[in-house]
């Protein structure tokens, strides 16, 4: 029984019976012409999301993803060092002196792995280094994923890479130059290393645009989509506010007529209470003028490391 099936079968209440017709609905939409928007909170990157999403991107699925600085830096990572990783199958006994042991070995604990300092991060880092360099001393600009756009299409880490390239979303991104918006870039490793080598005055801080940047790269975009966009929120923050407020923006901010989002469907944990914006019900959206009140709105209440590869496999027919 392939995973469609099985969730169409065996999937019928509680969030299990919202996951299938969350997915059922999304699949009618790109089956009428329509694409999806993707934001990517959370370590989806690390949980190797990118196995099911970079087939969803190669199909064409896909018009643009906002993500966490994460997420963008945390899916090289992966491809490049992958066997180096460590599993750490008892992380909720783990004592504050195991975990000062995992940092003396330079291992980066995500839950339950580890991300390898030196043969994940020091390899990317370099690369990085040289063209943030580069545009420094040629006075260039450019956001914060143009660079990994340009390492991955480039042949530089091909002697790094250990992992699985067919996996890496990012690296499918890079392929078709996916649009791709990374608010708030600078609250991630890379981004934390950009803003050292700046202090030490080893490159200059305007080689790099801002938030501010992607919000007028996001604008035009959005307001020129021929196709309607389904809005899939995946996790809390940055990545999933920041580019759902471009329809406000347009409309009341700029006094234009861009069309709401088609569609949203929300994957997150978080409940909506004492002002958590992240796990809002999609109808308070309504009052901000992103979403309509016969715009389809699913929310499923779950893990998205568990809901996400469900709902990309029955759109891939898996």
């Amino acid at each position: 029984m392939s995973i469609s099936s099985f969730i169409e079968h065996y999937f019928q209440h509680f969030n299990a019976g919202q996951l299938k017709r969350m997915a059922a609905s999304l699949k009618q939409h790109l089956e009428d012409g329509g694409k999806l928007f993707i934001t990517l909170a959370g370590a989806m990157s690390t949980a190797g999301i990118g196995q099911v999403l970079a087939p969803l991107i190669r199909k064409g699925y896909v018009a643009g993803i906002s993500c966490t600085g994460a997420n963008l830096e945390e899916d090289v990572f992966r491809m490049v060092a992958l066997p180096h990783y460590e599993q750490i199958e008892d992380w909720r006994t783990l004592s504050v002196e195991d975990e000062k042991a995992l940092l003396d070995k330079k291992m980066n604990r995500v839950t339950d792995v580890c991300i390898p300092e030196d043969v994940a991060i020091r390899a990317i880092e370099k690369h990085l280094m040289k063209r943030w360099s580069s545009a420094s001393a040629h006075q260039e600009r450019h956001l914060p994923h143009a660079y990994f756009y340009d390492m991955l299409r480039s042949s530089d880490l091909d002697a790094s890479i250990e992992g699985d390239k067919s996996s890496s979303w990012l690296l499918a991104a890079a392929e078709v130059d996916l649009p791709l918006f990374v608010p708030g870039w600078e609250d991630s490793t890379t981004g934390n290393i950009f803003a050292a080598r700046c202090l030490e005055e080893t490159i200059s801080s305007d080689c790099v645009l801002s938030g501010i940047h992607y919000m007028m790269e996001l604008a035009p975009w959005y307001e020129h989509q021929k196709t309607s966009l389904a809005f899939l929120q995946i996790g809390g923050g940055i990545a999933g506010d920041f580019p759902i407020c471009v329809v406000p923006l347009l409309n009341q901010d700029m006094e234009k007529d861009a069309p709401l989002w088609s569609w949203f469907g929300q994957i997150s944990e978080s409940t909506p209470s004492y002002g958590g914006y992240s796990g809002a019900p999609p109808s308070e959206k309504i009052t901000w003028g992103k979403i309509d009140v016969d715009t389809p709105t699913f929310v499923v209440e779950s893990d998205a490391t568990i809901v996400v590869p469900l709902l990309f496999a029955y759109l891939l027919d898996l």
